[in-house]
């Protein structure tokens, strides 16, 4: 007589996107040859795959926390490697959440063999949300502001973050929503390709980000030490000027991003601070798959022509974190980090830092699948980003703890 087979997700098969868990496969035989496969569709239909071979246990069991896969999208012991190996059919697809309402399901599936996974012995969905139990999610347009604020049920206070993506523009929740999931209250904010946000605006205005602070600083539920900011990319140099520029920014995250201003000319109260200057001849694209290199396009930063460009951090009094991939294939984050941290301290100031050996540009939190190469939504042209799986896995874990325990620390 067979056992049944049981896919079980432990300690619950609901939780939070960035909580681990632990995948287990019961009434197997023993030692039997398996093949589990993972299978999620985004929203906009597109279904995301990942298969690993595993060996049960004597006993007929198979926890993936300890139990080695021998193939498949990786081997070896990586207790989450289901979720974060997941890839599209089509290329070049990235797996973002756009309405964070919702959660992702992920199908659990088991097979007989290493081979054609022609017989299924078992499997159970799997819910990933990115709203915690309690967390208001509440949409901004005040003022100029586009915005969506969340807060994390009860009290408070709460220390405020405002949480900035990059150059893509839109109005970017997930991490956000996450984020109010673990006790922050956290205002995502837009500036440009979002509504009548124009794609690629002429100037960006401090200002508005400012109206962005003393939003935050009035919700009731924010402590009065002080407001995090944090940012990817292009944000990631808007939330160094933010800390800069705007009192009230005690800390700020710098994710993939520099030290200089970045593409846009950034207007304060009485200066604008010109876009570092690049070259667009300087863009390469591959021949065989239509994929933009822009690595080589900004001038070179050690050149004092650029400095005029460069964000005056040293003012601030803020905390400063800064992450970057060593294998960030869209600019040279690596580089720009190690400038803007040389700079604070020479000054004397602290600043943390770290640098992902085998991580891309697009740092996200943890699970959530390396995209190497994907469609620019304002350029419209496919952009690689760089990283390697399972370092890129390892360096969203690591970061996502840095970045939380930052704020904690500094608010």
């Amino acid at each position: 007589s067979s056992m049944v087979v049981q896919v079980m997700v432990l300690p619950s098969s609901r939780c939070l996107f960035d909580d681990p868990v632990q995948i287990c496969v019961t009434g197997l035989l023993p030692q039997q040859a398996v093949t589990l496969r993972a299978c999620l569709l985004d929203e906009g239909g597109e279904l995301f795959q990942a298969h690993a071979h595993y060996r049960a246990g004597g006993s007929g069991e198979l926890d993936l926390t300890h139990s080695p896969a021998l193939g498949g999208s990786y081997s070896g012991v990586e207790p989450m490697g289901l979720l974060w190996s997941l890839r599209s059919k089509t290329p070049y697809k990235r797996l973002t959440k756009r309405n964070v309402l919702t959660a992702f399901s992920v199908d659990l599936e088991v097979y007989e063999g290493h081979g054609d996974m022609s017989r299924l012995l078992g499997k159970c969905t799997h819910e990933r949300s990115f709203l915690g139990e309690g967390v208001k999610r509440i949409s901004v347009r005040e003022g100029r502001l586009k915005a969506t604020l969340f807060l994390p049920p009860g009290p408070g206070p709460f220390p405020g973050l405002i949480d900035l993506y990059g150059s893509g523009g839109g109005l970017v929740e997930h991490r956000a929503s996450l984020l109010a999931s673990r006790g922050f209250v956290t205002l995502a904010l837009a500036y440009m390709a979002f509504e009548d946000l124009p794609a690629m605006p002429e100037i960006l205005e401090l200002d508005y980000f400012e109206e962005a602070v003393r939003f935050l600083q009035k919700q009731q539920q924010v402590k009065d030490t002080g407001i995090g900011v944090l940012g990817l990319s292009k944000g990631a140099d808007l939330a160094l000027s933010m800390a800069t520029f705007l009192p009230g920014i005690k800390a700020a995250v710098s994710i993939s991003g520099s030290g200089f201003n970045s593409f846009i000319p950034l207007r304060g109260d009485g200066f604008t601070i010109p876009p570092h200057s690049y070259d667009l001849g300087r863009m390469k694209t591959s021949e065989e798959s239509d994929l933009v290199d822009f690595s080589d396009i900004l001038d070179d930063h050690r050149d004092p022509a650029t400095w005029g460009c460069r964000i005056p951090m040293e003012r601030s009094l803020a905390k400063f974190l800064f992450l970057s991939g060593l294998d960030d294939m869209n600019w040279k984050s690596d580089l720009y980090c190690q400038d803007a941290v040389q700079r604070l301290q020479h000054c004397g100031r602290k600043v943390e830092f770290c640098s992902y050996t085998g991580a891309g540009h697009l740092l996200e939190p943890p699970y959530l699948p390396l995209c190497q190469a994907s469609i620019h939504k304002v350029l419209g042209v496919f952009v690689r980003w760089g990283g390697q799986w399972r370092e890129h896995a390892k360096a969203q874990e690591d970061a996502w703890h840095r970045i939380q325990a930052f704020f904690w620390q500094h608010l």
